[in-house]
């Protein structure tokens, strides 16, 4: 058996989004559902590009599916605590962009989970693949593990 990645810290992330717990993402637990976390990896993502000016999602030609997503749980999140989601690109290929993401408490210094996120482009009437657009390349090259 190999052994288990550490946890990541906030040192291990180039870029953070605050989002916000809500009643209903609790589970009969008294704990935030496993669902609601990749909901914040989709949601941290696809903020980012927008707000890069890198994704068009109600009219663009070209938009990124999900093609792959996991998340390891090291600690309970409830509501209502403050979350932040941690971003970094692991990988720009031709057409797709690997993300690795991390939850965390506000103001705490390692992660409450992590997770992995793969968007594929695909041209949208025909949803076949495209190469990564240069607009989307852009917005992620500052979120690359290897970024100056």
């Amino acid at each position: 058996m190999s052994e288990r990645p550490p946890i990541p810290t906030r040192a291990d992330f180039a870029a953070f989004r605050a989002v916000t717990t809500r009643w209903m993402d609790n589970d009969a637990y008294g704990h935030v559902n496993n669902v609601v976390y990749y909901s914040w990896f989709d949601t941290a993502v696809n903020a980012h590009l927008v707000e890069q000016g890198a994704l068009d999602p109600a009219s663009g030609d070209v938009v990124g599916v999900v093609v792959e997503t996991g998340c390891r749980y090291h600690a309970p999140i409830s509501f209502p605590e403050p979350v932040e989601i941690g971003l970094r690109v692991e990988r720009v290929g031709e057409t797709s962009v690997a993300y690795a993401l991390g939850v965390f408490r506000a103001g705490e210094e390692r992660a409450a989970a992590d997770g992995r996120f793969v968007h594929v482009y695909v041209e949208r009437a025909a949803m076949r693949p495209v190469p990564v657009p240069e607009a989307v390349r852009r917005a992620v090259l500052p979120l690359t593990a290897d970024r100056p």
